[in-house]
């Protein structure tokens, strides 16, 4: 669904369309934010975050980064950007042993994703990124925090008017059957 693309884009990788599947400079912003603020920023595109998830790997380490953005490149030149974002959308976690969004969808709020409002497609871009600290049936608390940071993202993007921003962040983050 449009929305959920969009809260995606947002949050995840501004610049899907424009890289080649490795962004450098979302790579040396995330450098200088940590560097130089102490905050820590990721630089994982999408099509970084599906070979992380086609060859997932315990270890954490410079040559795992490298070997991620090398498959990257990979993919990017074997499928089209809608065909890398359905695949993240397929393989993504959203805790659980739920994986893939429209599982999540139907798990977490009991409907087809093209029928999520506003906050609930803000909630089920947060989950990958953390997905069992973001439960919403277990980390309420946490759950929310993602989700409005996400719809903060959008607004940041311009791409939803602050008005239903502030509506959807308002919303009581309400798990339907997981």
């Amino acid at each position: 669904p449009p929305l959920l693309k969009q809260a995606i884009l947002a949050a995840e990788d501004e610049r899907f369309y424009q890289h080649g599947g490795v962004d450098y400079l979302g790579g040396l912003r995330a450098v200088y934010a940590t560097l130089f603020s102490g905050r820590k920023q990721g630089a994982s595109t999408i099509t970084m975050q599906v070979a992380r998830l086609i060859e997932p790997r315990e270890e954490r380490s410079l040559t795992f980064k490298l070997r991620q953005m090398a498959r990257a490149l990979q993919i990017e030149r074997r499928l089209s950007k809608d065909e890398i974002l359905a695949l993240y959308l397929t393989l993504a976690p959203y805790g659980g042993n739920i994986e893939g969004v429209r599982a999540a969808s139907l798990a977490w709020f009991g409907k087809e994703p093209k029928k999520l409002t506003l906050s609930e497609s803000a909630l089920l871009v947060a989950l990958p990124q953390s997905p069992e600290a973001r439960r919403p049936d277990r980390k309420l608390k946490g759950a929310r925090i993602a989700r409005d940071r996400v719809l903060k993202r959008m607004a940041d993007a311009g791409l939803i008017p602050e008005s239903e921003i502030a509506r959807a962040s308002t919303v009581g983050i309400r798990p339907g059957r997981a």
